[in-house]
């Protein structure tokens, strides 16, 4: 399995927020919220085994069971390696990373049976611990596969180093990190540049910034960004997510923006925004208006 321009979605619906970090869906505002995202074509979902301290994937899982119908036409991306403090979990006496085989292949066993399903399409390393072992992972890789337990695998906040050291064992499908217009690391750090040259596909999780943007603020650079992005929306008749999900996707190397919301008025209005395309000087004019100055 490989992810590409055209057989991604254009947008990935995270579920991070679906649950009890969020909204708190009942079973039948999943299974409605799900219907809805399908029917515009979005069938890419992301999940992490420590959503809802280890809840979400078993809510969505609830409309899987009754509606199998819906799993093949979706494709389920989770993610592990991050050991939450929490009542679910009282093993985990501190905050963790592990990317250890036997983490990894319980991981997988834990979000199979939750999301209720035979197979998970990608799986993502959530966080680099600084103990892996790439030699390990592609073994346990390796072996998942062949099981059929998992499609394929990717990473999540990794650097390019790190992406290069395990990609050199076992192949990688994307890697999901935060790239915002106010987190722009991923542009100059390398990260982009590795996407392009193997054929990834990155995903951006905070696409919006975390929503700065849209609340009054006193700071001059965040006032001089909203006063450009009201300038390219008025022109776009658009609104601003719409503004910044097309500033993300003009981008060659195809980021697909991780839509972080539950209300499915915003999910529709994202998938509208794919038909702003900005020009080349209106992309710069919001990288300078972050900057805070004209590009050297």
């Amino acid at each position: 399995m490989k992810l590409t321009k055209d057989s991604i979605s254009p947008y990935i619906i995270g579920t991070m927020r679906l649950g009890s970090w969020g909204s708190n869906l009942s079973t039948s505002e999943y299974e409605h919220f799900i219907e809805g995202c399908l029917d515009l074509g979005l069938v890419d979902f992301d999940h992490a085994d420590i959503y809802g301290h280890y809840t979400t994937e078993e809510d969505f899982g609830s409309v899987l069971k009754s509606r199998k119908d819906l799993r093949k036409k979706m494709r389920i991306t989770t993610k592990c390696g991050i050991k939450l403090i929490s009542g679910n979990r009282p093993e985990h006496k501190i905050k963790s990373y592990d990317l250890t085989a036997s983490h990894i292949e319980a991981s997988v066993e834990k979000s199979l049976t939750s999301l209720q399903t035979d197979y998970i399409d990608v799986m993502l390393m959530h966080r680099p611990d600084y103990l892996f072992d790439p030699h390990e992972i592609a073994e346990v890789f390796s072996k998942l596969k062949k099981e059929g337990k998992v499609l394929a695998f990717g990473v999540s906040n990794f650097s390019p180093s790190q992406f290069e050291l395990l990609n050199s064992l076992t192949p990688l499908v994307t890697n999901q990190v935060e790239i915002s217009l106010l987190q722009r690391n991923a542009f100059e750090d390398g990260t982009l540049d590795q996407c392009q040259k193997l054929k990834v596909i990155p995903s951006a999780w905070s696409p919006l910034g975390g929503g700065v943007l849209f609340k009054d603020s006193k700071d001059s650079k965040i006032k001089n960004i909203q006063k450009i992005l009201a300038v390219l929306a008025k022109k776009y008749n658009a609104a601003t997510d719409q503004i910044l999900y097309a500033w993300l996707r003009k981008h060659p190397a195809g980021i697909v923006p991780v839509l972080g919301t539950s209300k499915l008025e915003r999910i529709q209005a994202a998938h509208k925004a794919l038909d702003i395309s900005l020009t080349h000087e209106e992309w710069y004019m919001l990288w300078e208006s972050a900057l805070g100055r004209e590009i050297d």
